[in-house]
């Protein structure tokens, strides 16, 4: 965008403003012209700015921030004042995905979702309207608790693949355990099993190019997902994918909360014991959980794969004894309307009769959010949030607890887990709908990821999931009004502080 280009030509001559005015030696008009040159260039940037018709508040704060934070001020809002322009960025992505979705639901046939109770129906409706992707009656989820269990399982799953694995992950270390996976992707590939690897560039910057390339030398093909050198000028690098896919062979697929490094194990000193939630799936599911994976592949390599790869549709499983329930996978991100995955949370709370429960390591709830949890809890609906007691993130965990008060107000039962890091991303409504996948409730994970949940209806699942919670709830502590409210001043500034980051975090 040219506009883009020339923000970024201002950034420098900015300096240069400054620079003149402050610490040169040149005459008065040298310095009232470059004084002018910098006020001429920050009036532009906020008239450019009003004609975004932004909501007030929002416009106002960084009216506030060009004005009163000379050049830090300008960048910050180059790289977080402007993230308006995944619009454009990913345009043809968001064309290719919603063509590829409106394809895939004309050769749906509607399911029966009469069984479904009361609640469910409310958000089935919703769900049917606002996502490109079908509810699922033949399918079967199983979820994994924690990385032994999880990988344990994907390891055996990998090696037993014939056809294909397709594999995409956000982070993915060459640790010991990332080096146990790649050995199987190439001892696959020898075998002549297709492998295609997509790893998020920043988040997997820890991925050593021997590896990738010891992957490649054995035919695999691997792509990183929106290289930083090609993002810095465009603001690519702050849309991050954060998807965990696997599909193998087309009949099973896993996603949730587990990257790939030994820290998922729990082996980390630093970090200590991890809880997290991933799920298996098999059945139709797998088939648009696979075409989340294909869609991002044909947009880091330019390839064209979808109607080869996904030409026979994956089987339904209609042994009754196997599958209870159904389900749904949900792709958000900037290559889906904006805020998706906030709107499908909101929904859910919406629908909730008797309980909310949540479990996220990142809790940054946007308006909708805090509206729908207080509702919820004003109305005696039991609301509980989960989250780690400590984070990985300064500004995470103070932005979050600045939430605290609020919900307390209205009766929300907040509890901190600390028997080791929480990072799973579960919503369970009244024990009978829930939530799993790879985002945060966070501004991140609402407008800046590429994420991809899976909701379940009636499944048997979910009452694992419910076990799980009531199990995390014995290791964690609750917070008591009374003691919240008499934290420290210094305590208070810094949710304050933090909070001011909550857009981005």
């Amino acid at each position: 965008m040219l506009k883009r280009r020339i923000e970024f030509i201002f950034s420098p001559i900015l300096m240069l403003c400054i620079y003149v005015v402050f610490f040169s030696h040149f005459n008065f008009a040298w310095k009232l012209f470059f004084f002018c040159l910098y006020g001429g260039i920050i009036l532009l940037s906020m008239f450019s700015l009003l004609l975004e018709n932004r909501a007030p508040n929002e416009t106002l704060v960084w009216v506030y921030v060009l004005l009163f934070f000379p050049v830090l001020g300008y960048g910050f809002y180059l790289y977080s004042g402007q993230l308006y322009l995944k619009g454009y960025l990913f345009k043809n992505k968001r064309m290719t995905a919603r063509q590829e979705w409106e394809r895939m639901m004309r050769k749906e046939t509607k399911p029966d979702l009469s069984f479904l109770q009361d609640n469910q129906q409310c958000f089935a409706k919703f769900a049917g309207n606002v996502s490109k992707t079908s509810i699922s009656t033949g399918s079967h989820s199983s979820v994994l608790k924690n990385g032994e269990e999880t990988f344990s399982e994907i390891k055996k799953r990998l090696k037993q693949a014939k056809s294909f694995i397709h594999i995409e992950y956000y982070i993915f270390r060459s640790d010991r355990l990332g080096k146990e996976i790649i050995d199987i992707l190439i001892e696959k590939a020898r075998e002549g099993v297709e492998v295609l690897f997509i790893f998020d560039a920043a988040g997997s910057m820890r991925l050593e190019v021997k590896y990738t390339m010891a992957m490649e030398e054995a035919g695999i093909k691997v792509y990183p997902f929106s290289p930083l050198k090609y993002g810095f000028f465009n603001q690519k690098f702050n849309f991050r994918n954060h998807r965990k896919i696997i599909i193998i062979d087309g009949e099973t697929g896993f996603v949730g909360g587990l990257n790939i490094g030994v820290e998922y194990l729990g082996e980390d000193e630093n970090i200590g014991y991890w809880r997290d939630t991933h799920l298996m799936l098999k059945g139709e599911a797998v088939y648009s959980l696979h075409n989340v994976f294909l869609l991002d592949w044909e947009y880091v390599s330019g390839e064209k794969v979808i109607e080869d790869q996904c030409a026979k549709k994956t089987k339904s499983i209609v042994n009754e004894d196997v599958i209870n329930g159904a389900v749904q996978v949900v792709a958000s991100g900037p290559d889906t309307q904006q805020g998706i995955m906030s709107d499908f949370y909101f929904a859910m709370m919406s629908c909730a009769k008797r309980s909310i429960w949540i479990a996220t390591p990142y809790f940054i709830p946007d308006e909708a959010i805090r509206t729908a949890l207080r509702t919820a809890a004003a109305k005696g609906i039991q609301v509980r949030v989960l989250l780690p007691h400590k984070n990985d993130s300064f500004l995470t965990q103070y932005a979050s607890q600045s939430y605290f008060s609020e919900f307390l107000r209205y009766g929300v039962e907040i509890y901190l887990y600390k028997k080791g890091f929480l990072h799973q991303k579960v919503v369970i409504i009244d024990g009978n709908l829930a939530s799993i996948g790879t985002a945060n409730m966070d501004m991140r994970s609402f407008h800046l990821n590429f994420e991809v949940n899976v909701f379940l209806y009636g499944s048997s699942s979910i009452r694992d999931l419910v076990a799980h919670y009531e199990e995390d709830i014995t290791e964690s502590e609750r917070i008591g009004a009374v003691d919240h409210y008499k934290r420290s001043m210094i305590q208070k500034t810094k949710e304050s502080a933090a909070r001011l980051f909550s857009g981005v975090l």
